[in-house]
């Protein structure tokens, strides 16, 4: 276990020194596109079509302590992950066992169902134009305190709209520069230069999207005029983290992006009768443009569907011949159904391994690195296992029997357990969970069709003690004059998780993969979520120790 007191974090700064340190973080947030849009003041909360105003993203004074051998141990995990994922998302075997709406999660869960339905109709009518995949991912973990060390544990996996990575950099970018300006006034030994590492996310997420353009393969002369497709959400306030991988598409690869809402690619969008090549029409242009690569920064959630031409529009574009990212079955590889499976006796192994060469002749035998994997791993179940581990479990608790009737044994062991778990859906984008004390009167109002689509995890339990600096963004872009440091900034003790990037672009043969770069975020140990767009964090860098 690293030698560093958590407890003893962040070093003590007076008021003064406190007053510089944000004067610094928000300039330098401001000048550098640290940015969000502030929250609409309209009655229909939809944000202008052309913004004035902007505000700093909420961000961390001081970078979160983090062990140097866990952080990087989670950056050389990441190309393992980035293969495990990748080829999950080939099994379509396992995909419709796991999360088909006929034996799978997709049963229970609706959105997960339809999702699903809609990618095997285009299987079975031969519609799927495109073999090549692009994942952009992020793999999540927090540190867990148990027997006296620190060990690293993954709390998710994501395939779909893995966001802050450009923020990210630039969250990094402004504690160096802060280091470089005030040396954090000496407050600290350990903040240094070569305790603060770099950062390229926007960079490395932008080499994979550019890979999948060039991978397209249509004639140079239109592989000129090619675009990439951003699909994002109407009225998003996280818009910058988007632009700035725009940015460098253009001036980097000089690769054109169209950004599109579900509602705008209902009109805008259709296929090519003959090539299934993704055609959009923009009242801006008076050709059409021919897509390459499909970016979703949305449709991981049902809101992003209110009503089922959504759906038909996600279909248009699944057929089309652009490559997507992330395709139906790597967006369905993301679900927590999948994480928990894989935790299974002998799953990792089976798509570790390359035996017979089923992952292609030059695809890696990742087995050995199984049990580093499964060493991230806290202990999961589904709610409907009636799994012969499971019912051992249960003999721990001498009121578990029978009289419970029906309830399965995973529900079953959830309740007993209660204080010490998580209960998560099939959902991205924070707030969907359910902690410790609130489970059992979850689990009682629970429909017993609707079991299938919980999981239940083990609580990561983090270093108690360390407490940070969080600045939060004013509500709007006009914070008052006289505003006090002291409701600006707030002390409070925290959790940090990391998010790993890293990219995978595959079919039937070799993967081509990179991992490329870091995320923190930081929230009180009050805040069950993660989310930073949803409202429960701030963005944070790492100080190893």
């Amino acid at each position: 276990m690293t030698s560093f007191n958590f407890s003893t974090w962040p070093p003590q700064l007076t008021p003064e020194q406190l007053e510089a340190l944000t004067l610094s973080a928000t300039t330098y947030a401001l000048s550098h596109g640290l940015l969000y849009l502030p929250p609409s003041q309209s009655p229909s909360n939809t944000q202008p079509r052309i913004p004035t105003t902007a505000i700093h993203a909420p961000l961390s004074l001081i970078p979160a302590p983090f062990p140097r051998a866990q952080f990087q141990a989670a950056r050389e995990l990441q190309s393992v992950y980035n293969v495990l994922y990748a080829r999950v998302a080939m099994d379509t075997q396992f995909l419709d066992t796991v999360m088909g709406a006929e034996e799978g999660v997709g049963k229970a869960d609706e959105f997960t169902g339809t999702l699903w339905r809609g990618w095997k109709k285009i299987r079975e009518h031969g519609a799927l134009a495109q073999p090549l995949h692009l994942g952009l991912f992020r793999s999540d973990y927090l540190l867990h305190a148990a027997e006296d060390r620190l060990a690293l544990k993954q709390v998710e996996f994501n395939t779909i709209s893995s966001s802050f990575g450009p923020l990210s950099e630039r969250a990094a970018a402004m504690h160096r520069n802060i280091l470089a300006s005030t040396s954090y006034f000496s407050a600290s030994p350990h903040l240094t230069a070569d305790n603060f590492p770099e950062n390229s996310t926007t960079s490395g997420l932008v080499e994979g999207l550019s890979k999948a353009h060039e991978a397209y393969g249509v004639r140079e002369s239109v592989q000129t005029f090619a675009r990439i497709l951003f699909v994002v959400q109407p009225n998003e306030r996280n818009v910058f983290d988007q632009q700035w991988l725009e940015y460098e598409l253009l001036e980097k690869h000089q690769i054109h992006v169209i950004r599109q809402t579900l509602t705008d690619l209902a009109v805008s969008a259709s296929l090519d009768p003959s090539t299934h090549a993704l055609i959009l029409t923009s009242p801006t242009n008076s050709s059409p443009h021919e897509i390459s690569t499909i970016y979703f920064r949305a449709t991981y959630t049902p809101s992003d569907f209110p009503s089922p031409s959504y759906y038909d529009t996600r279909f248009l574009l699944e057929r089309s011949r652009a490559i997507k990212c992330p395709s139906l079955p790597l967006q369905l590889a993301g679900g927590k159904k999948v994480q928990e499976a894989l935790t299974r006796p002998g799953v990792l192994e089976r798509f570790l391994n390359n035996e017979g060469a089923k992952w292609g002749a030059r695809a890696l035998d990742l087995t050995a690195h199984a049990a580093d994997i499964r060493a991230t791993w806290m202990g999961m179940w589904a709610l409907d296992s009636e799994d012969v581990d499971i019912v051992a479990a249960l003999d721990h608790f001498p009121d578990s029997g029978q009289a419970q009737g029906s309830v399965p044994p995973g529900t079953r062991l959830a309740r007993h357990k209660a204080p010490s778990l998580v209960l998560k859906p099939q959902r991205e984008g924070g707030g969907n969970n359910v902690y410790r004390e609130a489970i059992p009167a979850f689990l009682d109002a629970l429909p017993a069709e609707e079991r299938e689509a919980w999981i239940a995890m083990e609580m990561i339990e983090t270093p108690r003690g360390v407490s940070g600096y969080l600045v939060r963004a004013s509500p709007s872009s006009s914070g008052t004059d006289n505003e006090s440091i002291e409701k600006k900034v707030v002390r409070v003790e925290v959790i940090s998780e990391l998010g790993i990037f890293g990219y995978a672009l595959f079919g039937e043969g070799e993967v081509v993969e990179r991992e490329v770069g870091w995320l923190v975020r930081t929230k009180g140990t009050e805040s069950n979520e993660g989310g930073v767009a949803a409202g429960f964090s701030v963005l944070d860098s790492v100080v190893l120790v």
